[in-house]
C-alpha cells in the first residue's frame, strides 16, 4: 500500500506539472487512452476476460458525445455523460450476449459485435462516415468554464482521468474485485462458494465499458473529433497492447503502457507506416524482457527486495 501510494503520487505530480514541459494535447490523449486502458484491464486482468472489441465502446460514446455536443447543443458535462451512458448501455445489450462464452470463445463474441458496429457507423447517416464528425465544439463546462482555453480543458480531462481511475482503484481493493480476482484464478471454486459468476462478471464488463465510454467521449471534446479510428479493431488491439506492456492485472500498469504507446505513434510519427513495426519490435522485446509487463516486473523486483 505504501509503494501504491507513492506512485499515485507521482503520477498526480507528473500529469500536474508535465503541461510546463510538454505539449498539453498530447498529455490530454496519454490521459484518455490511459483510462481506457484501465476500464480494460479491469475487464481481462481482474475478471480473466479477454475482449478483442473494447474500441466499440470508445467509439460509440465519442460518437454519441461529438453528436449531442454538435447537433443537438449539449454542454460539455451533458455530452460526455451521454457518451458515457450510451456505452453502458452498448456494454449491457453486448454483454448479455458475450458473458455466456468463456475464452477465446468469448473474445471472439466481442471481436464480431464490434466489427457489426463498426459497419455501422460507416454507413450511419449522423456519423459522417470516412470523414467522422468534426468540429466539434467544446463549449463551457458548467455554463461558465470556457474549454477553448486549452488549460481549462487539460484540467477538465484531468480530473476526469483521475475520477475514473480512483473509481477502478476503489473497485479492485472493494469485496466486489475480490471476487472478480476469485472468478479469474477459480470460477468452478467461486461458484462452489455460492458467488453467481455470470452476474459479477456482466457487472465487470458494464463498469468496463462505461468508463471505456468515458475515455471516448472526454476524447471526441479534446481533438473535437469522432472519426472511424476509435471504433476500428485496431483500437482494439492497441489497448490490448498497452494493456500487457504497461503490466496485465496491476493497477498503474496500463497507465506506464498508454503513456509508452502514445509517445511512440507521437515522436516517431515521422517514421510513417514503420512505427507499426518499432512498436511490434518494443512489444516483442518487452514480452522476452519483461514477462510480467514494465509495472509487473517492478512489482516484483520491490517484493524480492522485501523478502
Amino acid at each position: 500500500m505504501r509503494h501504491e501510494r507513492i506512485a499515485f503520487g507521482v503520477m498526480l505530480a507528473v500529469f500536474a506539472l508535465a503541461p510546463l514541459a510538454v505539449y498539453p494535447v498530447f498529455l490530454m490523449k496519454v490521459m484518455c487512452f490511459a483510462l481506457f486502458a484501465c476500464a480494460f484491464n479491469l475487464l481481462i486482468g481482474y475478471g480473466g476476460l479477454l475482449s478483442f472489441g473494447h474500441a466499440m465502446f470508445l467509439g460509440t460514446a465519442g460518437y454519441a458525445a461529438a453528436h449531442a455536443a454538435k447537433v443537438w447543443g449539449f454542454p460539455p458535462e451533458a455530452a460526455i455523460l451521454f457518451g458515457t451512458l450510451c456505452a453502458a448501455l452498448l456494454g449491457a445489450v453486448t454483454g448479455l450476449f458475450a458473458i455466456r462464452r468463456q475464452g477465446i470463445y468469448f473474445a471472439m463474441i466481442t471481436l464480431a459485435l464490434a466489427q457489426m458496429i463498426y459497419f455501422y457507423y460507416l454507413q450511419a447517416a449522423f456519423t459522417g462516415g470516412e470523414d467522422g464528425i468534426q468540429a466539434v465544439p467544446r463549449g463551457k463546462l458548467f455554463g461558465f468554464i470556457d474549454l477553448s482555453s486549452i488549460w481549462a480543458m487539460y484540467g477538465t480531462v484531468f480530473v476526469v482521468f483521475f475520477g475514473g481511475f480512483l473509481l477502478i482503484y476503489r473497485v479492485i481493493h472493494s469485496p466486489f474485485g475480490h471476487v472478480l480476482k476469485a472468478i479469474r484464478e477459480n470460477e468452478a471454486r467461486a461458484i462452489s462458494l455460492g458467488y453467481d459468476t455470470t452476474r459479477y462478471k456482466l457487472l465487470a464488463f458494464i463498469l468496463s465499458a462505461t468508463l471505456a465510454g468515458l475515455a471516448g467521449a472526454t476524447k471526441a471534446l479534446v481533438f473535437q473529433l469522432a472519426s472511424l479510428t476509435d471504433v476500428h479493431w485496431s483500437m482494439s488491439g492497441e489497448v490490448v497492447l498497452m494493456t500487457l506492456l504497461g503490466g496485465l492485472g496491476t493497477v498503474f500498469g496500463p497507465v506506464v503502457g498508454a503513456f509508452v504507446i502514445a509517445s511512440m505513434e507521437h515522436y516517431l510519427s515521422e517514421l510513417g507506416q514503420w512505427v507499426i513495426i518499432v512498436q511490434g519490435i518494443i512489444f516483442v522485446v518487452c514480452v522476452l524482457a519483461f514477462r510480467r509487463g514494465i509495472i509487473g516486473e517492478l512489482e516484483a523486483w520491490l517484493r524480492s527486495r522485501r523478502k
